[in-house]
């Protein structure tokens, strides 16, 4: 992260909208604003593969399903944040992660300028290379400020996506029980 880009971009922005930056209330903002960046932003320091390789031998074929996951990112068109909640379900071929990594991995994505549909993907690619499972389901469903505060001004509007993998792409009985076992079927 470059502190001093962001605090400076920070202050062309409010002198932009017509704010005087030097104000009591804004004196530290562009301080604030850079080190809130780096939690919000801090997943391009991150890799997903780091907390899916440690695994665990497993003989189970059955699903596992780890659901209503929370998470909050930042629409990379208007940087305004989107959040909800992310639900994946995988069939281990041999090897599980620990449940929290499932959640870091979320976080790792998450925590980046980003789109829901791309998140989505990522998460659910990251599973396939590093778990090597049989197949993975990730549904995120999200609400999008971007959409609620501006624009349409919809407050309430869920957002559905989804990725299957493997052998959730042809088989549909998977892809129902996981949406019966995350309460959506």
């Amino acid at each position: 992260m470059d502190y001093g880009k962001i605090e400076q971009a920070v202050r062309l922005f409010l002198e932009g909208i017509g704010e005087d930056g030097s104000r009591g209330g804004l004196q530290e903002t562009p301080e604030r604003i850079a080190k809130m960046c780096e939690q919000l932003f801090g997943g391009y320091n991150q890799d997903a593969g780091v907390h899916l390789s440690r695994t665990f031998q497993a003989e189970t074929g059955n699903m596992v399903v780890e659901k209503d996951i929370p998470f909050y990112s930042v629409c990379e068109h208007h940087l305004l944040p989107f959040y909800g909640r992310v639900h994946i379900g995988y069939i281990p071929d041999g090897k599980v992660v620990g449940l929290s990594k499932l959640a870091r991995t979320v976080e790792v994505y998450a925590r980046r300028a980003q789109i829901q549909e791309q998140l989505t993907e990522q998460i659910a690619a990251a599973i396939m290379e590093h778990l090597q499972p049989k197949g993975v389901f990730v549904m995120i469903e999200a609400e999008h400020m971007c959409m609620t505060m501006r624009g349409v001004q919809k407050p309430g509007t869920s957002t559905s996506t989804y990725a299957v993998k493997g052998i959730y792409e042809e088989d549909t009985n998977l892809q129902q029980m996981f949406m019966k076992m995350i309460g959506r079927g």
